[in-house]
């Protein structure tokens, strides 16, 4: 199993999380974005950037994941991308998506952004606080005892 970041927006607290938890577990994890990246030196973790562009990091997870895989990712869409290619997707507060629930959050979204679009909502979720970076390094935990 690899660890995909989807990192233009992954939080940096959770690329920490990343980090120390490949580096105990020695864990393939890549983090792809289209802006450069700074990664600890590792002989297992490694960044990709990729060209500028609207999904470009994301098209190039989608290309590169193996079954079984795990991506970090806030962005619904590709996680059901992920889902569908039958690797795990998992959102930097803790959220596992499922196959079972991919279809309610893409609905909510797209609901959300005929309402931004309509003017009657604005903005996107709260700041990362500690209890979401709790949250993530919780269920990542859940999911690693599970999974691997």
């Amino acid at each position: 199993m690899r660890i995909w970041v989807d990192a233009d927006a992954c939080p940096n607290v959770i690329k920490d999380i990343l980090f120390r938890l490949a580096e105990r577990k020695q864990l393939s994890l890549t983090l792809v974005a289209n802006q450069s990246l700074t990664v600890p030196p590792s002989k297992v973790i490694r960044a990709v950037q990729v060209s500028g562009g609207f999904d470009v990091a994301d098209n190039y997870i989608v290309a590169h994941i193996q079954e079984g895989d795990l991506v970090i990712t806030a962005d619904i869409p590709l996680a059901a991308e992920v889902i569908a290619k039958h690797a795990h997707a998992l959102n930097p507060r803790g959220e596992l998506y499922t196959k079972e629930n991919i279809r309610e959050r893409l609905a909510m979204r797209d609901f959300m952004e005929e309402m931004r679009s309509a003017g009657q909502t604005s903005g996107g979720p709260p700041p990362l606080g500690q209890r979401d970076k709790q949250e993530f390094a919780n269920a990542l935990d859940r999911f690693l005892a599970k999974y691997r």
